[in-house]
């Protein structure tokens, strides 16, 4: 990484009675001084550690709009005590204009620029280093992406809205692109059918940009998640916006993450919520998604109760098994069991009808597992 240094000087902005903090920070990096905005809500106390969402506005654009008229998540930061960043990009030589990812040939690299601004935000605050998510619109969701395969060690979680993948990213010619998640990383992408933008078209836009359904694949099959999304319609409750909403999910995978699409029919190179679709609002959608999850994979994945005395609820023999596990004295019908394996992920599910169940594990592989019945979790090992 370039060597970054501080500058002194921090621009205070805000600071009311509630204690709501909004800086100008500073830091010189790669031979710039580079801008970004700080939201500290009223809710932080330094008393425990907090979560960063990273905001990244579109090409041209500017942090400040971006807060202030786009994807303001002051208010859900002041109730969910998290901080948001709002970085500033910087101008492209060629063109003259903010934009994330430099027209070629260039050196410009913004990866290592954020890596910079969490390094010091750990310095400054009390920072969830396990907690670090990132979201953006157009380019900025491009940015996104780039961040979740070459900072993936950082980053726990991110989405895009209005804004896709590069190809030459993910799919060179010989099969190996710069995308390199070495974890199981929830995806949340909004796009909309009728986006007329080259970079997110819905159905791509060849040679540079992945349509959604490349998208949903890649992340799908590298989280190994289920193979086919579950479907639902969101509620229609603005029938004037001229769009509406399939939530789409992709579930299951490794550590429990999944892939979600919330795909605007009709919708344009919009902010749900903001502008086009206002039957979501984009900046909750993503908060309510990626707060799930950490650097691990989804929060509590499984169970963190896990009972080892078996005697307590139901009789489980025998364990260990190498095909049937016997499950008796079940005192509830009309529930349902579940089995993980030991990072998490679901690979086993059925319903109980009666007081005794028999459940056949001969096609799991060997290894620990957790079966969860009617809320309460046992270790089970497959021989």
């Amino acid at each position: 990484m370039k060597k970054t240094t501080l500058l002194s000087g921090i621009i205070f902005l805000a600071f009311n009675l509630f204690g709501q903090q909004q800086l100008n920070r500073t830091l010189f990096f790669d031979g710039q001084n580079r801008s970004f905005i700080v939201y500290v809500p009223s809710t932080y106390d330094g008393s425990t550690q907090v979560p960063i969402v990273f905001n990244f506005h579109g090409g041209a654009g500017t942090s400040s709009d971006f807060i202030n008229y786009e994807n303001d998540m002051r208010p859900i930061a002041d109730t969910a005590n998290f901080i948001a960043v709002y970085p500033q990009a910087a101008v492209d030589p060629t063109d003259g204009s903010y934009s994330w990812l430099h027209k070629t040939p260039t050196t410009h690299n913004d990866v290592n620029f954020i890596e910079a601004i969490i390094d010091t935000l750990i310095n400054d605050y009390n920072i969830d280093n396990d907690r670090v998510y990132a979201c953006g619109y157009s380019e900025g969701g491009l940015f996104s992406y780039e961040l979740g395969c070459r900072l993936n060690n950082r980053i726990a979680s991110f989405a895009s809205v209005s804004g896709s993948m590069l190809t030459e990213s993910y799919r060179l010619d010989n099969g190996f692109g710069s995308c390199s998640p070495i974890h199981p990383t929830a995806v949340l992408l909004i796009p909309g059918t009728s986006d007329g933008s080259f970079h997110s078209m819905y159905n791509g836009f060849q040679p540079y940009y992945l349509s959604v359904n490349e998208i949903t694949t890649y992340w799908a099959n590298h989280n190994n998640t289920a193979i086919n999304p579950t479907i639902t319609n969101v509620p229609n409750t603005n029938t004037s916006d001229g769009s509406t909403v399939e939530k789409r999910i992709w579930e299951n995978g490794d550590n429990c993450v999944a892939v979600q699409e919330l795909k605007v029919i009709n919708g344009g190179h919009d902010w749900p919520g903001s502008s086009g679709n206002m039957d979501i609002n984009a900046s909750q959608e993503i908060w309510n998604f990626v707060s799930k999850y950490d650097i691990n994979g989804l929060i509590n994945c499984g169970s963190t109760e896990i009972s080892t005395s078996y005697d307590v609820e139901f009789k489980i023999f025998p364990n260990p098994s190498s095909n049937i596990i016997y499950v008796n004295n079940l005192d509830k019908n009309n529930c349902n069991f579940q089995i993980f394996s030991s990072i998490g992920k679901l690979v086993m599910n059925g319903a109980i009808n009666s007081t005794s169940l028999s459940i056949d594990i001969s096609d799991l592989k060997p290894q620990l597992y957790v079966l969860k019945i009617d809320g309460i979790s046992y270790r089970i090992i497959k021989e």
